[in-house]
């Protein structure tokens, strides 16, 4: 199969969005498919190039057998809003151009939460005349609303209806979670064509190994007790509650807080911990994608962490996999909904009520003070890791492609929910 894949981000960015469509492709390529990614050029979440690249018109390379298109858009940092709208319109733009020019495909894919995307895929699906798949990763103009960053009002009106009508022209729509699915059945959105395909670790990449030792020297972790957060630091993320939980274990010297990664909310973060004079809390750059494990390595317990608002439910951060591949307990931080019921039906660790400093104390300590819960729940966690594999979820979402290509649509949800486990 030829696949045209439209997402802003990917290697060598780090957020979920590239890690999941780059790992996924991978495993397309291996079993003979044909992939071509649409992106810009490497720049999130500062707006700044990577080294190496410039913001070119087009500029063509291979990544592990993907063949990858960089197009030049508006760069904008990953705050506000204008700016970044700017950006996600310029690569909606850019990206149906160019990937008119591309031999023609069976299918196009466009991943959220870049809404853009989106349209765009949904463009070139339509002058192309070939099926369009929206990956549903995250309902972005909800959490738009839900992160502050825009009032409720006619703009956002007029972007749920475009939002719908993506939906609905879409020959399938693969969500990451069964609540954005049910989300969309009950805006009347056709169920039998939304196909579940929950988010995974890649395994191989991913597994238990000793602390990075010149990594640990580094930032002075040796013989400390760590609670890692790992990912991007967004407004979604309400690390605050996280720097107030630091600032009530300051006496526990063995313990640290380590942040690492880039994000919006990361300076200010930095700047709070500096004002209170925390030198429980350590901030670690963000790191190459192929240094993420011995980033991981570092952590005792791996914290994931949400806002307190409902639209959060229905999120399942891609850490928690990586955490379970990596065999860490998990701290999970973040309202009742998939991500906590995923985290205590593996008993992988701990569930605290987020935007609550005492609550996420009181677990921090219970992971510090009893070595056997923890080991306990250590084990839980690698034990999970398999039933969230990278190579099912490839394997889950071909067959949502191949009901699409196949003019099938409607029979994706129930192809995908039979799709065998990996052994």
């Amino acid at each position: 199969m030829k696949i045209l894949f439209l997402t802003e981000n990917f290697p060598p960015e780090t957020n979920a969005a590239a890690t999941r469509v780059f790992e996924r492709a991978c495993y397309w390529v291996r079993d003979g498919h044909e992939v071509t990614v649409i992106t810009q050029a490497p720049n999130f979440p500062f707006g700044k190039l990577y080294e190496g690249y410039r913001n070119r018109w087009r500029h063509i390379e291979s990544i592990e057998g993907i063949r990858v298109v960089r197009i030049k858009t508006y760069i904008a940092a990953n705050e506000g809003v204008a700016r970044r709208i700017l950006d996600f319109v310029s690569y909606m733009f850019t990206a149906v151009w160019f990937g008119l020019l591309e031999r023609r495909p069976d299918v196009v894919v466009s991943t959220s939460p870049q809404f853009f995307a989106a349209v765009g895929g949904w463009l070139i699906g339509t002058l192309r005349r070939i099926p369009f798949v929206f990956e549903l990763g995250d309902l972005w103009p909800a959490s738009i609303v839900a992160v502050g960053a825009m009032k409720p009002g006619l703009a956002m009106r007029l972007v749920e209806k475009l939002e719908l009508f993506l939906y609905r022209r879409s020959s399938v729509v693969v969500a990451l979670t069964n609540a954005f699915k049910k989300n969309l059945i009950e805006r009347g959105i056709n169920g039998d064509k939304i196909a579940v395909v929950i988010n995974g670790v890649d395994l191989p990449r991913y597994a238990p190994q000793d602390r990075d030792k010149p990594l640990a020297e580094e930032w002075g972790l040796e013989d400390k007790f760590v609670v890692g957060y790992v990912g991007t630091h967004g407004t979604a993320h309400g690390l605050e509650n996280v720097i107030e939980a630091a600032a009530l274990l300051k006496d526990r010297t063995e313990l640290i807080f380590l942040f690492a990664g880039p994000g919006a909310a990361r300076e200010k973060l930095i700047q709070v911990a500096r004002n209170r004079k925390l030198t429980n809390v350590v901030f670690i750059p963000s790191q190459p994608k192929d240094r993420m494990p011995a980033v991981w390595s570092l952590c005792d317990v791996a914290l994931v962490h949400l806002k307190d608002t409902q639209v959060f439910a229905e999120v399942i951060p891609s850490k928690i996999f990586e955490a379970m591949g990596m065999g860490l307990p998990i701290l999970i931080a973040a309202p009742n909904g998939e991500a906590t019921a995923i985290v205590e039906k593996a008993k992988a660790g701990l569930i605290a009520p987020p935007d609550n400093p005492d609550a996420l104390t009181k677990a921090v300590e219970k992971f510090l003070d009893n070595s056997e819960y923890r080991n306990e729940t250590s084990k839980h966690s690698l034990a999970a890791a398999p039933m969230h594999s990278r190579a099912f979820q490839a394997k889950a979402m071909m067959v949502a492609l191949e009901a699409a290509v196949a003019k099938e649509g409607e029979l994706a949800a129930e192809r995908v929910a039979k799709t065998e486990p990996i052994s």
